[in-house]
């Protein structure tokens, strides 16, 4: 089958085409048309379908096809004196269509008001995850909607004065930051979303300390967690109790870390891998710095980082 370039021609793919069928097709034409992905391919002489470390995105322009015009490029908040991830997007709408469903694939489909607390990516440009939620906010959030960097009192006047269900979107040490000054109950049917991310700001938590602490402070049965990344055009969602779903275009793999040819089966851990059908103009099969493993019920659970060797790939493509 011919992959569409165009936006809505192939936003209606995802939409009718099988996602095997459709990765598949999608494996083809990047294999041929990525000029970072064939090169890296021809020098592994791998014509099946092969994970691109993720590192290759803070060195290298990933295009597929033709040159286009990028009408953003979402850079990775980075580790002080290394480059960041740069992802290219040649369309928004794709971004933004992909990253609403995915969302509703998960929560209830109704307006909310949005309040988001992501200091660490407002203080920077090019998030990703900024732009995703005021997206939310013009698609689906409601009047007072927006975003808080560091006046908790204005944002917990925001949440006492709401008369409907919130959404507070927030990095980790942000939400236990305002959780611990002014902790309170939040409005029936709200949602707390986190995001992961002390970036050195608070003692590291597990995510289900992170959620007890959240729970209590805001009278809440659960809190829910989002797992994305600049690399990615799609997230996965866990709803509660911190295993995560990916919508059916983002596959989930989990290969062995040494071996990534073997596939690791339900329950044991390895490297986390996807296949995100979205990426049709950047590169769909990426293998990631995250540790994972897979659930019989198709979730997976984020374990970790691997001892960072970002230059093993790309000292290949320099040789």
């Amino acid at each position: 089958m011919k992959i569409e370039v165009d936006t809505l021609s192939y936003l209606r793919q995802l939409q009718t085409v099988p996602a095997e069928e459709l990765a598949k097709a999608l494996w083809t034409y990047q294999r041929a048309h990525n000029p970072v992905l064939k090169r890296y391919c021809d020098l592994l002489k791998q014509e099946t379908p092969t994970f691109l470390p993720i590192s290759f995105f803070k060195h290298f322009e990933l295009q597929t096809a033709p040159p286009w015009q990028a009408q953003a490029v979402f850079e990775s908040s980075g580790t002080t004196g290394q480059q960041p991830s740069r992802h290219f997007v040649r369309d928004l709408k794709l971004y933004e269509a992909v990253s609403e469903e995915a969302f509703f694939r998960f929560f209830p489909r109704q307006s909310y008001q949005i309040l988001a607390l992501l200091p660490s990516y407002l203080e920077r440009g090019n998030s990703s995850l900024v732009y995703m939620v005021q997206h939310w906010i013009r698609s689906f959030g409601l009047e007072g909607s927006g975003f808080f960097l560091d006046d908790f009192a204005a944002l917990r006047r925001q949440i006492d004065a709401a008369r409907g269900p919130l959404l507070i979107i927030g990095v980790a040490f942000a939400l236990l930051d305002f959780a611990g000054q002014f902790p309170g109950a939040l409005p029936p049917g709200s949602l707390v979303l986190e995001t992961g991310g002390m970036k050195g700001r608070r003692e590291e938590l597990t995510r289900a300390q992170l959620h007890q602490a959240l729970c209590q402070a805001f009278e809440l049965p659960f809190i829910s967690s989002e797992y994305g990344m600049t690399e990615l055009m799609s997230q996965a969602y866990a709803p509660r109790e911190g295993r995560f779903f990916a919508p059916p275009w983002l596959k989930v793999v989990i290969t062995d870390v040494h071996l990534p040819e073997l596939l690791q089966p339900p329950g044991i851990s390895g490297r986390i891998n996807f296949i995100d059908l979205a990426n049709v103009h950047s590169c769909a099969f990426i293998a990631t710095d995250d540790i994972g493993r897979m659930h019989a019920d198709g979730s997976f659970e984020v374990l970790g980082r691997l001892d960072h060797a970002e230059l093993r790939g790309c000292s290949l493509m320099y040789s």
